[in-house]
C-alpha cells in the first residue's frame, strides 16, 4: 500500500497537468458558448413560484423586489412580519401577482417543514428556494465570553438553509426547479475575527457543492458569494460575544474605506445568475481575484491581515 501511494505521488501530478493542458482549450470554448446561450435565454421567471429566507431587509428584501419586476409569484419568510408584510406590499407595487407573508425561524426544522408545506398548498408548485436568512460575527475567537454563543450562528447559516432544502427538493424536482444559496466570500477568503461565521459559510459552499451533483439534471443550484454589501451585517448588525444580536456602530468605523456595493445591485446580479443557471457568482466581481490570491499566495495574504490586526486597534466588547 506504501509503495502504491510512493508511484500515486510520482505519476499523478504530472498526468494531471497534462490532462489539463490537453482538455482546458476545448473546455473553455464549451463554457463560452454554453455561457453566451444561456445569457441570451436566461429562465422566464413570469408566473414561477419564489421562496426567499431572510426576506425582510437586505439582500433577502431586494431579491424580493428583483423577482417581483420579472412577474414571480413571492413567498417571503423572515421573523419579522411587520418589516416582511412591507416588502410585500412594495413586491405586489413592482409586479409580483401573488405574495405569501410567513413569519418564521429558519433555524428550527419544523417551522421550515410547515413553510414549505404551506408555500406548495398555497401555490400548487416550488420553482426557487433561495436560501438567504443569515447572521454575522465578529470578534476574536478567544475573547468569546462562552463558546456555545457561536451555535446560532451556525444553526441559522447552515441549517437555516439545510432544513428548507432538505424539504423542498420533492417539490423542485417536479419543475425541475433551482436553489439559490447566499454563502459568502468569507466562506474561502482567510478573514480574521469571522472565523465561525467564515465556517459556516464554507460549510454551506461544500454542501450545496456535493449536493448539485447529487441531484444533476434535476434541481440546479446557484451559489452565491458576496463580499461587502450595505445591509443590515456591514451596518454592524451581529451576533455579540455574549450571544446576543445588536447593532455595533464600531463596525462601520471599522470596515471605512471599503468599497460597499449596493444591496440592490446585488440582488439584481444574484437574479439574473440564477435565471441564466450559474453554479456560481461571486458580487461584486473583482472578489474573484482575491480567489485567485486565496489559492496561489496563501502565505502572502495571511502576512496582510497580521499586518492589519498589528497596526491597527479594533476595538472589543466587554462583558
Amino acid at each position: 500500500m506504501k509503495l502504491i501511494h510512493k508511484l500515486l505521488n510520482f505519476v499523478l501530478p504530472p498526468i494531471t497537468v497534462f490532462a489539463i493542458c490537453l482538455i482546458l482549450p476545448f473546455l473553455s470554448i464549451f463554457k463560452f458558448f454554453d455561457y453566451i446561450f444561456r445569457y441570451l435565454f436566461p429562465e422566464n421567471l413570469k408566473g414561477k413560484v419564489v421562496l426567499i429566507t431572510g426576506a425582510s431587509s437586505g439582500i433577502g428584501e431586494h431579491l424580493a423586489y428583483e423577482y417581483a419586476k420579472k412577474g414571480a409569484n413571492l413567498a417571503l419568510v423572515a421573523r419579522r412580519e411587520d418589516t416582511l408584510r412591507e416588502v410585500a406590499n412594495k413586491s405586489a407595487q413592482l409586479g409580483s401577482p401573488d405574495v405569501l407573508v410567513i413569519r418564521a425561524d429558519v433555524s428550527q426544522v419544523d417551522q421550515c417543514k410547515q413553510f414549505i408545506e404551506v408555500v406548495v398548498n398555497h401555490f400548487g408548485r416550488l420553482d426557487h428556494l433561495v436560501c438567504n436568512a443569515g447572521i454575522g460575527f465578529h470578534c476574536a475567537f478567544e475573547d468569546a465570553s462562552n463558546v456555545t454563543n457561536f451555535v446560532p450562528v451556525m444553526d441559522v447559516n447552515f441549517w437555516g438553509s439545510i432544513y428548507p432544502t432538505y424539504f423542498a427538493i420533492p417539490y423542485l424536482k417536479r419543475f425541475k426547479g433551482k436553489i439559490v444559496v447566499n454563502a459568502s466570500v468569507a466562506g474561502w477568503m482567510i478573514q480574521p475575527r469571522v472565523t465561525i461565521y467564515g465556517a459556516s459559510k464554507a460549510a454551506l459552499i461544500n454542501f450545496y457543492d456535493n449536493l448539485r451533483v447529487e441531484l444533476a439534471r434535476k434541481v440546479s443550484i446557484t451559489i452565491v458569494s458576496p463580499g461587502f454589501v450595505d445591509s443590515e451585517l456591514s451596518r454592524g448588525k451581529l451576533l455579540t460575544m455574549r450571544g446576543e444580536v445588536e447593532v455595533d456602530p464600531m463596525i462601520r468605523k471599522i470596515l471605512r474605506g471599503i468599497p460597499f456595493e449596493s444591496t440592490r445591485e446585488c440582488a439584481k446580479a444574484i437574479v439574473a445568475a440564477a435565471s441564466r443557471g450559474d453554479k456560481y457568482i461571486t458580487e461584486p466581481w473583482w472578489y474573484n481575484v482575491l480567489y485567485l490570491l486565496r489559492i496561489l499566495c496563501p502565505d502572502m495574504l495571511e502576512w496582510s491581515y497580521h499586518l492589519l490586526l498589528s497596526t491597527c486597534e479594533i476595538p472589543l466588547e466587554r462583558d
